[in-house]
């Protein structure tokens, strides 16, 4: 095997699944408002369409977060307001919508979230991803002083609060979503 063949490592991957009742495309026109996200998002309160034509690949968002103290609070992560810029990697009307986030130059970072849909009987199922290869920037700073024990807590700690936070934003989205 080459290094070219040779996997990325993988950070975090998370992904966390429910039932809609609600056609893939209605599933996906809410999923792919990334300025309504504040209704379902555990940690993004909303935010605006910043380039592009909203919702298509290329296009990049500007979120508007919120973390509150509490969250792994031992370790050095941002808390309360911050901002954040997102390019949309993926947008397949009734199937697929994903973004990367961006570092502070504007580049992709190995770092995308993304919403899956399959249609499922009268409904669908809606399938929340997020996937962190490389280190970004941001997790790059929070581990720049932290030893491999800590290293290895924090990225433990993360992984449960990842998932939690997204198990939570798809109940809040599936809600919004039947909700019509």
């Amino acid at each position: 095997m080459t290094n070219s063949e040779v996997e990325p490592a993988t950070l975090f991957q998370i992904t966390v699944r429910t039932e809609v009742a609600a056609s893939a495309a209605a599933a996906y026109a809410v999923v792919s408002d990334l300025p309504r996200c504040g209704a379902w998002s555990t940690e993004c309160t909303g935010g605006r369409w910043i380039s592009g034509q909203a919702a298509t690949v290329g296009a990049v968002f500007r979120g508007e977060n919120h973390r509150p103290e509490d969250v792994v609070a031992w370790a050095p992560v941002v808390r309360g307001n911050w901002t954040t810029e997102a390019e949309v990697v993926a947008a397949e009307p009734g199937s697929t919508f994903r973004w990367a986030m961006r570092d502070k130059a504007g580049r992709r970072q190995d770092s995308v979230w993304a919403f899956d849909i399959e249609a499922a009987g009268q409904g669908c199922v809606l399938v929340h991803h997020f996937r962190m290869g490389e280190p970004t920037e941001g997790i790059r700073g929070i581990t720049a002083d932290m030893d491999a024990t800590q290293r290895q807590r924090f990225f433990g700690d993360w992984s449960a609060k990842l998932d939690a936070d997204m198990a939570a934003t798809l109940q809040r989205v599936k809600k919004v979503i039947e909700a019509g």
